[in-house]
């Protein structure tokens, strides 16, 4: 890291961990509600929030570049890109995007999820379990792309 020099004292830049963004969260799910409950839970903790309402939309945010470190993916999410459908496709398209799915699921449930390291997360926002489990993807280290 360049050092600037001014008299006898040197100056170290400080650089942002994720470049000029904060980290950067999407959250998709069907229910207003939740999503902005989920929303300001997670920007509480400092995040910047994008949502959308359907599949579709979450995959053209992804396709658009946006810049994105974790997804939120409510399960009850329907149509062409539901749930498990939704966080393949991200993953394709940017493998190194971790995955948080928000479901009630029982264990065997959860052990036929096609992507073995999303984390997963009861719906229960007023916990604040999302947010922290948006924590703990962030202290996963990334995929190799």
């Amino acid at each position: 890291m360049p050092r600037v020099a001014l008299g006898s004292a040197a100056i170290v830049p400080v650089v942002p961990p994720r470049g000029c963004y904060r980290v950067q969260v999407l959250v998709a799910a069907r229910q207003k509600r939740w999503r902005d409950a989920v929303s300001a839970q997670i920007r509480r903790t400092g995040c910047q929030v994008t949502t959308c309402d359907n599949g579709v939309d979450a995959m053209a945010v992804l396709a658009l570049g946006l810049p994105l470190d974790v997804m939120v993916v409510d399960a009850s999410l329907e149509g062409r890109l539901c749930c498990s459908r939704l966080a393949q496709e991200a993953r394709a398209l940017r493998p190194s995007l971790r995955v948080v799915l928000a479901c009630d699921m029982t264990e065997a449930e959860r052990e036929a999820v096609e992507l073995p390291d999303a984390l997963i997360v009861a719906k229960d926002h007023r916990a604040g379990a999302v947010a922290s489990k948006v924590r703990e993807a962030l202290a996963v280290p990334a995929l190799a792309t």
